[in-house]
C-alpha cells in the first residue's frame, strides 16, 4: 500500500484509487448489510493498468487485496483477476487467524493481540474478538451482596444507610460463589421430593384448600391451646394469649443472663409433666450453648425431675429434627437460633443467612407436624434480636425478656403474637430456685413508708400502665441552688422533664431558672408515657419549695404547655389499683373527675385539679387545725 501511494504526485492522482474503493465497496455492500457491520479493511488495491488515468505507465505485476470478514473469521483475498480467492479457515485462537498474510502478518499480529484483549467491538455487530477466535471464560463467578442487618434488604452495592429501613451501618457484606451448572442447585437443602427431605416427616395425602367452616368443626377452643398449670404456667400462659397454640412458633429474646434459658426449662417442665391434660408427654430440649450435664445440673438446683424430659445437645438442624422423630415430642425447645445451622447453606452458624434459612426450616417443621417450637434468640447491642428483621416476621410470636442489672425483677413482655394480645406482660422475681411470679406487681417498686419529715422532700408516687399491668413509681427530685446549673434525668425523658421545668417557670411562676435540677426514677425504671408527668412536676414543686408531700397521695395526668392537667387512658383502671394499695388521696384531672365519680371509693377521695397552681394550692398548704 505504501509503494502505491508513493507512486502519487498530486491529489487528482489519487481520483483512480478512490474509483477503484467505491467499486469494491458496492461490490461488498450486500455482505456488509446482512451481518449489519460497515467495516471493510482494503489491504491492498487493484493492478492499475497502463492505460489507466493516473498510471505511470509502468507495467507492473498483479496485485491482490484482502479483507478481513468478521463472520469468518478469514481473510478473503482477490487477485487482479477480480475472483475472490477463500483462504482455508484456521482454527480458533491461532495465531494464522489473526494474520492478514506473509506481507501483513507481523503487522497486524500485534493489534489483533490487543483488540482480543481489549474486546474491541468492529462496526455495530455487537460482537467482540474473543468469541470468533475461541475466547470462552466459564467457571465460578463471585457475586458480592450487601445484607441490611436489620430488615434484611439486599443490595448490589454498599450504602451508608439502609435503602428500606434507613438504618445507618447496618449494611454486612455477603460473598457468593456459585457456576452456571450449579446455580439451579445451590439449594438443594430445600428439596421439592419428599424423598429428599428424609429429615421432615412426610404426609402421604394431598392437601386441598378447606372452607373455615370445615377447619373449626369440631375444635374447641378452650382445649385447643396447650395449657400450663402453676401460677408460673398462668403467667406464661397469660402473656401467651392463653397457652401455647399447637404447631406454633415463638421466638423469646432477652439480654445475656437475664434468665430466657431458665424460662425454657421450667416451661418445658411444666409443658412435660402435663397435669393439666392428664397425662405426660415428651418434651425435647435442644441447647447449642451448653452439655446435657450442665443443663442437668441446672435442672437439679431448680428441682425439675420431670421424667418425660429430654435433653440434647447439637447445632445441626438436620440431625436434630432427624432425631426426634422417633420421641414425637409435645414441644421442642432450641436454646438458641443463633447456635443451630444447616450443612447446604452459605456461611457459619448465627450468620444472617443461616438463621433466616434455619428458622424457615423449623417453621416448616412446626407447621407441618403441628409440634410448638420454642426458639430462644440473643440480642445486639440496640436490644434487637440477633438476625435480619425479617426473623421476627417468620415466627408466630416475639416475647423479649427485660429486667435491670441490678434488680431481681424480670418482665415478660409480648411485641408480636399472631394468637393472643400484645397488651400483657408478665412478671417475675429471680431466686436460687428459678423465676417466681410477683404476687403483687403494682407494689413492688415502691420503697417502705416513711413518715413526714422535711428531709423526704421531692418523692412523688406516679401511677404508669404497662400493657395490662398498672405499676406505681416513686419519682425523686433535688433542686439544688449554686452558680453551675444543670439538669440531670435519669428514667425520664429528658425533653420531656426540660419541657415540664419550663411550664413551672412560665406557667407556675417557680423561680427555678438559678437552680440545678436531678431527677430519678426509683428502681431503675423508664418512665416512658406521659401520665407521669404531674408527679415529675409535683416533685420539683415538694424539692423547691421544702414541702414534703403528705403519704397516701398519688398523682395521675399529663401536663400541656399551658400548664392545664390533660386526661389519660385507663383513668378507672389506674384509680382502682391505687385504692386497692390504700391511697387516701388521688390528684387527677378536673376533665376526669367526672367519669370518675361513678366509681365508689370509701377511704379514698378523688381530686381533680385544672392546672398545676390549683395542684400546688391544694397539696403544697398547712392543714388548718
Amino acid at each position: 500500500m505504501k509503494s502505491i501511494l508513493r507512486s502519487f504526485h498530486s491529489p487528482k492522482h489519487l481520483l483512480p484509487l478512490l474509483h477503484t474503493t467505491r467499486s469494491l465497496s458496492c461490490q461488498f455492500l450486500p455482505f456488509s448489510r446482512q451481518f449489519h457491520s460497515t467495516s471493510l479493511r482494503l489491504f491492498s488495491t487493484e493492478e492499475l493498468g497502463p492505460d489507466s488515468p493516473g498510471s505511470t505507465g509502468v507495467q507492473s505485476a498483479p496485485r491482490s487485496w484482502s479483507i478481513y470478514g468478521p463472520a469468518t473469521a478469514s481473510l478473503d483475498t482477490s487477485s487482479g483477476s477480480g475472483e475472490p480467492k477463500q483462504e482455508p479457515e484456521p482454527e480458533p485462537g491461532s495465531e494464522s487467524s489473526l494474520d492478514g498474510g506473509d506481507d501483513l502478518g507481523r503487522e497486524k499480529k500485534d493489534r489483533s493481540s490487543r483488540d482480543s484483549e481489549r474486546k474491541y467491538v468492529r462496526g455495530k455487530t455487537g460482537y467482540t474478538v474473543g468469541d470468533f477466535v475461541g475466547i470462552r471464560r466459564k467457571g465460578k463467578s463471585s457475586r458480592e451482596t450487601w445484607v441490611c442487618a436489620d430488615c434484611g434488604y439486599s443490595d448490589g452495592q454498599w450504602w451508608g444507610t439502609c435503602r428500606s429501613c434507613h438504618s445507618v451501618g447496618t449494611l454486612k457484606k455477603f460473598s457468593e460463589v456459585k457456576s452456571a451448572e450449579r446455580h439451579a442447585e445451590e439449594r438443594t437443602w430445600l428439596p421439592q421430593k419428599a424423598e429428599e427431605r428424609t429429615w421432615l416427616p412426610q404426609n402421604t395425602e394431598e392437601v386441598h384448600p378447606m372452607r373455615l367452616q370445615d377447619v373449626n368443626r369440631g375444635i374447641n377452643q378452650q382445649d385447643w391451646r396447650i395449657p400450663l398449670f402453676g401460677s408460673f404456667g398462668r403467667e406464661v400462659a397469660r402473656v401467651l394469649g392463653g397457652g401455647i397454640v399447637p404447631g406454633s412458633l415463638v421466638l423469646i429474646g432477652g439480654d445475656p443472663g437475664v434468665g430466657k434459658s431458665t424460662l425454657v426449662l421450667q416451661m418445658a417442665a411444666i409443658i412435660a409433666e402435663g397435669r393439666d391434660l392428664g397425662d405426660s408427654a415428651p418434651v425435647v430440649y435442644v441447647s447449642g450453648e451448653e452439655s446435657i450435664e450442665q443443663i442437668g445440673h441446672r435442672a437439679d438446683r431448680m428441682n425439675i425431675g420431670a421424667e418425660e424430659l429430654f435433653l440434647y445437645s447439637s447445632t445441626d438442624v438436620e440431625d436434630i429434627l432427624a432425631k426426634i422423630q422417633d420421641l414425637s415430642p409435645r414441644a421442642l425447645i432450641i436454646d438458641s437460633i443463633q447456635t443451630v445451622f444447616l450443612k447446604e447453606v452459605t456461611g457459619s452458624a448465627g450468620g444472617l443467612i443461616q438463621v433466616k434459612e434455619c428458622t424457615s426450616a423449623l417453621l416448616r417443621f412446626a407447621k407441618k407436624t403441628k409440634i410448638p417450637v420454642i426458639l430462644v434468640g440473643h440480642v445486639t447491642k440496640s436490644g434487637d434480636i440477633a438476625g435480619p428483621r425479617v426473623l421476627e416476621h417468620i415466627v408466630d410470636a416475639v416475647l423479649y425478656m427485660e429486667g435491670e442489672k441490678f434488680s431481681s425483677y424480670r418482665m415478660l413482655r409480648p411485641v408480636k403474637n399472631r394468637f393472643g394480645s400484645t397488651n400483657e406482660l408478665g412478671v417475675f422475681e429471680m431466686s436460687q430456685l428459678g423465676l417466681q411470679v410477683v404476687s403483687n406487681t403494682s407494689e413492688m417498686f415502691l420503697s417502705e413508708d416513711h413518715s413526714d419529715s422535711e428531709f423526704l422532700a421531692g418523692l412523688a408516687v406516679a401511677v404508669v400502665l404497662d400493657g395490662s399491668r398498672t405499676f406505681l413509681l416513686e419519682i425523686q427530685a433535688l433542686c439544688v441552688s449554686g452558680s453551675t446549673v444543670s439538669k440531670h434525668v435519669n428514667g425520664v425523658q429528658a425533653s420531656r422533664a426540660d419541657m415540664i421545668i419550663s411550664v413551672l417557670i412560665k406557667q407556675a411562676g417557680l423561680k427555678l431558672q438559678d437552680n440545678s435540677i436531678f431527677l430519678n426514677v426509683v428502681s431503675g425504671m423508664a418512665l416512658t408515657e406521659t401520665a407521669g408527668d404531674l408527679a415529675v412536676a409535683a416533685a420539683i414543686c415538694s424539692s423547691f419549695l421544702e414541702f414534703p408531700i403528705p403519704n397516701g397521695i398519688a398523682f395521675i395526668g399529663e401536663v400541656g404547655l399551658g400548664g392545664e392537667l390533660r386526661s389519660v387512658s385507663g383513668m378507672d383502671k389506674r384509680v382502682s389499683t391505687v385504692a386497692k394499695l390504700g391511697y387516701r388521696k388521688c390528684i387527677v384531672p378536673k376533665s376526669a373527675e367526672k367519669s370518675l365519680a361513678a366509681l365508689c371509693f370509701e377511704d379514698m377521695k378523688i381530686i381533680g385539679c385544672k392546672n398545676l397552681k390549683e395542684v400546688i394550692n391544694t397539696v403544697f398548704t398547712t392543714p388548718e387545725t
